[in-house]
């Protein structure tokens, strides 16, 4: 063993509860890995008995993970998910996956509006976009495997409906962002994904633009389940969801353009969805 190695450089930092928590009642944690249970106030019934069969990943986006889990734990923040995975690995459980969560916010995929009433919502400690945005440690990503396969055993989730905040609301939300490593999810039997398509030089469709080009594009977007109008111009609606595509299928270039290599990745991952996913209906916006 390395001499100056102590029990002090192993120990873990305890939890952060927050004082409104510790009253709060506490429950069986649903997932065998999760270390903790910090119960949320801010959670409530699921409409309609909607059995959750996506999974919707975020970064907290906060400097701290103190502030996060406060965030996410208080009563009157209108706040919440089902689990928090620390830097660390560590897996805490704050509202029974039973219940619906308070994560999406206004969003939409595949048709769906009620984002939180279908999905298991996970926040990763991350300081995000405003704060640094530092990559994700390798053993957190391993934790985030880990849960994802545990829930999409248990729930039946398909790989498709693994998405990021920042596809459900991309006008939005940016997380997890282009640094998460999807492809590494994947690799594990977590997601939907497909080798990007290499950059190109090549005609590419941009804000401004009017075409039937740009209405295949967005007819394309919306059978993938992003929520976008196809009304054939490029605006900034379009904009977002080609962003938020890139950010999570195509990382290497960030830049809401069109361009040939995001629509081939888009194309191979429609080419590769199970003839089961759900399609939803395309409506041209007047």
């Amino acid at each position: 063993m390395a001499s100056g190695s102590s029990d002090d450089s192993k120990r873990q930092r305890a939890l952060p509860v927050p004082k409104a928590a510790v009253d709060m009642k506490t429950f069986i944690p649903d997932s065998s890995i999760a270390s903790d249970v910090i119960a949320s106030a801010n959670f409530g019934d699921r409409a309609s008995g909607r059995e959750p069969d996506m999974i919707l990943l975020h970064y907290t986006g906060m400097p701290d993970v103190e502030g996060a889990i406060a965030k996410l734990c208080t009563a009157g923040t209108d706040v919440s998910a089902h689990y928090i995975v620390l830097e660390d690995g560590r897996i805490v459980q704050t509202v029974p996956e039973a219940k619906r969560a308070w994560h999406a916010g206004v969003s939409v995929w595949a048709g769906e509006e009620d984002i939180n009433s279908c999905s298991i919502g996970i926040e990763i400690i991350n300081r995000g976009h405003d704060w640094g945005y530092p990559d994700y440690p390798l053993r957190q990503i391993a934790a985030v495997i880990a849960l994802c396969r545990g829930i999409m055993l248990r729930r039946k989730v398909p790989g498709h409906r693994v998405l990021g905040h920042s596809d459900v609301a991309p006008a939005r939300k940016k997380d997890p962002g282009e640094k998460f490593p999807w492809h590494s999810l994947a690799n594990s039997g977590v997601g939907h994904w497909v080798q990007p398509a290499p950059l190109v030089r090549g005609e590419a469709l941009k804000l401004g633009a009017i075409s039937d080009q740009v209405t295949a594009m967005q007819t394309a977007f919306a059978r993938y389940g992003y929520g976008i109008p196809t009304h054939g111009k490029f605006d900034g609606p379009t904009m977002e969801v080609v962003t938020a595509f890139q950010r999570h299928f195509r990382p290497e270039r960030v830049d809401g353009i069109a361009d040939q290599s995001t629509m081939a990745t888009l194309h191979a991952l429609l080419a590769t969805l199970p003839p089961d996913a759900a399609t939803p209906t395309v409506v041209a916006a007047t």
